[in-house]
């Protein structure tokens, strides 16, 4: 599962920041760009830069940038100010649809030279850094870890901060292929179809089941996580399993489920190319704030051999041990 948040992160504090100016010229800088961002002028909002930041981050870069943060996140309506430091501000801004964080630096022209947007994540939430429940794998018989693992190489969700521990299950034959034929189906692939379980005991906080399964290949950004299903376990993890076949969803919001209880079917909705699972933990309820957390899961056999309180990594087949 590909890009929770679309292009938040922008661009890190640039190095020589120097000269900075009284708290107003900041909020002179944020409103201006406020006006411009909201009226689509993107163009424009390049030339706030400093000649450095626009070296770094060409024209056309900040009009792609621009553009997919105003479809994801709709029109700038507040920012407040947060902290002031000598080299940088912090805003916390409200858009339409998101709550953003906005890191701002100015040079002595007051030019911006550097600019970081991410989501807003308040300082007190909990921490979470593994799983502290007994895990099972979240499906029966022998699945492959298409994604998983500490590095990018392992493991490209490294980068999102929620899904920083997330993985992607696929099903596969014997040659390594998720697929039976042509692969141009989703029938064709062997985890289409396939019951998804509960990993462990919890609550359903979250149950999404109406949108539409894709044709391989293609996408549906609109609802990234597609049919899903958010857990929250007796030691406040939420476990957020993704991109079920659509009508599939076997529980609802509010329900207490077992450790092994179906909750759906692999699919293929949300921002998926072909059937997989997506699973990973998160220490609060709402995506947009949260940070992932390492599952590591009781006892499991990888490549034929047991594995206790273990956490796969890519290309490993793994299954849960029998009693």
């Amino acid at each position: 599962m590909r890009n929770i948040i679309v292009l938040t992160t922008f661009f890190l504090l640039s190095a020589n920041v120097q000269g900075q100016k009284e708290d107003l010229n900041y909020k002179k800088v944020v409103q201006r760009f406020a006006v411009i961002y909201n009226e689509g002028k993107y163009d424009s909002l390049f030339y706030l830069f400093s000649p450095e930041l626009q070296k770094e981050l060409p024209l056309d870069k900040t009009l792609s940038f621009l553009s997919t943060t105003k479809s994801v996140a709709g029109k700038m309506l507040m920012a407040d100010l947060e902290n002031f430091e000598s080299s940088y501000a912090s805003y916390k801004v409200q858009f339409e649809r998101r709550l953003y964080s906005l890191y701002l630096s100015l040079n002595d022209k007051n030019k911006i030279n550097g600019l970081l947007l991410q989501s807003y994540t308040p300082a007190n939430l909990p921490k979470l850094e593994r799983s502290v429940s007994q895990l099972v794998l979240p499906f029966k018989n022998t699945w492959t870890v298409l994604w998983g693992g500490d590095t990018k190489t392992l493991n490209y969700h490294v980068e999102v901060p929620v899904q920083k521990g997330a993985f992607d299950f696929i099903i596969t034959n014997s040659t390594g292929k998720a697929y039976k034929t042509n692969s141009k189906s989703n029938e064709d692939y062997y985890a289409y179809g396939q019951d998804i379980i509960a990993a462990c005991d919890g609550e359903v906080v979250l149950a999404v089941d109406g949108v539409k399964d894709n044709v391989p290949g293609s996408v549906n950004p609109m609802f990234v996580t597609g049919n899903t299903v958010l857990v929250k376990t007796g030691k406040s993890e939420y476990l957020l399993y993704a991109h079920f076949k659509q009508h599939s969803i076997a529980v609802k919001e509010g329900q207490v489920v077992k450790q092994g209880q179906l909750l759906g079917q692999c699919g293929n909705s949300g921002n998926s190319k072909q059937p997989h699972l997506h699973f990973h933990i998160q220490n609060v309820e709402d995506m947009n704030m949260a940070t992932g957390a390492k599952a590591y899961f009781g006892k499991i056999v990888v490549n034929g051999v047991s594995k206790t309180d273990y956490s796969p990594v890519k290309d490993q087949l793994i299954q849960n041990e029998k009693p």
